[in-house]
């Protein structure tokens, strides 16, 4: 096939990451004294980083390190062209001693940026992470600090955990920053239903994410399906490979409104193709050059997608929930890959939150509806069981047709645990077993009048995952929701009776959000009574910290969240905007402004 299975699919080098040894600038024994150690500080945070961190395509990690210790602006701008030079999209500063603050900080205000200052009593590392944090702050380079809890001796080469887990955060968030910067989203399709998310917000990829919108009518799936603009090759492929794997479900249909199998096989065959072409005007296909169509060969250089769907093409043509499935998932006829981002009814907004979520943990994300609260009075008097565990104060049921992926399904796993990996962790088997839990049940003609097909699974229950949503809200600009949780499992006739309330068809996930007892974290009704929009995403693990610190470099300000105090880490400047946390990140995110503006 003409595509990367594995590594960068998208036009443009991956970002690197370029630490900067800063050291006091005095010849004649300070300076000499304090070389090695500056170094060895640059080289085995890059070790570090190299060893705990790839992209999210699954490519190992770059790091650059500054030709020479920086003691001045001279060997700061030589730092900043060699960084320019090899494509550094992160900034981190590491120093175990004074320097001059103002003449040794990185100056690029597009670059996220850190200071390790190394917590040493032989020299003033401390000192200078507060005097650089100071003219970073006055100039308004917002930049995270990362200072170790306790004393090292001078000699001491280890990276503390505390002062690990700050540079992986940092760093982590930095590269997703700088991996969506010049990348597109491509909106297949326009509104849809009048779902606001789905009214594609050109300024707010712009500025915030630096990332351009792309718009191909509906229409195009219909043309190069009638004049074979795909692989035939590999849909033969494909085609041979949903036959032995995708098991098609019950339909639900009245008797008189079910298609005959002659139709089904004609919208298998559809929504395959569809599948393939989604994927070609996401990321190119060389293939397609070969057969004469060198200009859809090239594709949009989309990290990110949606399909718009409903109602213009849905009421004709078979739907796009099987499309949307696979890409989202990290596998499919070609083998374990990297998970693509699409949103089902071109909701960008939720679309952009896949986006962040998966380069944040690596993983698949389930795009899905938060359908209903369900008290746990409420399933006692339908069901006659007691909701307990995480369940104990209520669930919200999490479900849509469209884009869930089949890693959602929880059947990989790590050390006898559900989980959701990394695509390159992944095993065979697993995937298999994803495939497994799946069917694909005929479309309910009452939403889907031209038919197609709609997964169906149960997520496996005691996942710790991340729920989380983007909206805009007008006057203030985009705001970031989020609720770590846990995936709960209900006995097989509990969920089979407040399942079959709703549509038995879709994919499922029974959802604890972790409560605190304040504000939309009180209980679990308030946390659906707060969430701002009709979808979100939701991905293996507790990342919602990850979260904050990532939201915080783009400057969107986070309005609801679950994370511990001791776990949030943003911008030393957002200190200056007052005492409470989430008050002081409107301000600075007011202050500064989108990341691009």
């Amino acid at each position: 096939m003409g595509n990367n299975i594995t590594g960068n699919r998208l036009c443009g080098g991956l970002p690197k990451i370029g630490i900067r040894p800063t050291i006091d600038g005095r010849l004649d024994g300070v300076r000499e004294s304090l070389e090695n150690q500056t170094m060895t500080m640059a080289r085995n945070v890059a070790d570090f980083l190299k060893k705990n961190i790839r992209h999210a395509d699954g490519s190992e990690l770059e790091v650059v390190i500054a030709d020479t210790t920086i003691g001045g602006v001279a060997e700061s701008a030589k730092a900043a062209e060699k960084f320019k030079r090899e494509g550094v999209g992160v900034s981190l500063t590491v120093t175990p001693c004074w320097c001059y603050g103002t003449e040794t900080i990185d100056m690029d205000p597009h670059i996220p940026k850190a200071i390790w200052g190394f917590n040493g009593t032989e020299r003033p590392g401390a000192v200078y992470l507060a005097a650089a944090l100071a003219g970073y702050s006055q100039k308004g380079l917002p930049t995270f600090s990362i200072y170790g809890r306790e004393v090292q001796e001078s000699d001491d080469q280890s990276i503390p955990s505390d002062v690990q887990a700050k540079i992986l955060s940092f760093v982590k968030s930095g590269l997703a920053v700088a991996t969506m910067k010049g990348k597109s989203y491509l909106s297949m399709g326009s509104v849809s239903m009048g779902i606001a998310g789905s009214v594609v917000d050109q300024d707010f990829f712009q500025d915030y994410l630096g990332m351009r919108t792309e718009t191909v009518d509906m229409t195009e799936f219909t043309r190069r399906i009638e004049r074979n603009i795909f692989d035939p090759e590999e849909y033969k492929k494909a085609l041979t490979w949903v036959k032995n794997n995708c098991r098609e479900g019950a339909d639900y249909n009245p008797p008189e409104r079910q298609k005959s199998r002659s139709r089904k096989d004609e919208e298998w065959e559809w929504v395959v193709k569809m599948t393939l072409i989604a994927r070609d005007l996401m990321i190119g296909n060389s293939k397609l050059a070969d057969l004469g169509y060198g200009e859809e060969a090239l594709g949009h250089n989309a990290l990110i997608s949606g399909f718009q769907g409903q109602r213009q093409w849905t009421d004709h043509f078979p739907n796009g929930d099987f499309t949307e499935a696979i890409l989202n998932s990290s596998f499919d006829w070609n083998g374990i890959r990297q998970p693509f981002m699409v949103a089902t009814e071109n909701d960008s907004l939720n679309g952009a939150t896949m986006l962040l979520g998966h380069l944040l943990n690596d993983s698949a994300q389930v795009f899905c509806d938060v359908r209903t609260y369900w008290s746990p009075d409420s399933v006692k008097r339908v069901t006659g069981h007691t909701l307990e565990g995480y369940s104990e104060q209520g669930i919200i049921h999490l479900i849509n047709s469209g884009s869930a992926s089949l890693d959602g399904t929880g059947r990989q796993q790590a050390n006898g645990e559900p989980v959701m990996k990394p695509y390159w962790e992944i095993s065979k088997e697993e995937a298999d077993a994803c495939l497994k839990n799946t069917t694909w049940g005929p479309a309910i003609t009452e939403y889907f009048r031209g038919g197609g097909f709609s997964s169906t699974f149960l997520t496996v229950g005691n996942m710790p995952v991340t729920m989380a949503r983007i909206n805009i809200i007008k006057g203030l600009g985009p705001a970031l929701q989020i609720a770590e949780g846990y995936t709960v499992d209900l006995p097989e006739e509990v969920h089979k009776t407040l399942d079959v309330r709703t549509n038995p068809s879709w994919p499922t996930t029974w959802f604890a959000p972790r409560l605190t007892g304040k504000g939309p974290f009180r209980d679990v009704y308030s946390v659906m009574a707060n969430w701002g929009a009709n979808h979100c995403a939701f991905s293996y693990g507790h990342f919602g910290s990850q979260l904050i610190t990532l939201a915080s470099m783009l400057r969107i300000p986070v309005c609801m969240h679950n994370v511990s105090d001791d776990k949030i880490f943003r911008p030393s400047a957002w200190n200056a905007y007052g005492m409470d946390p989430e008050g002081s990140d409107y301000r600075a995110c007011d202050t500064y402004g989108p990341l691009y503006n």
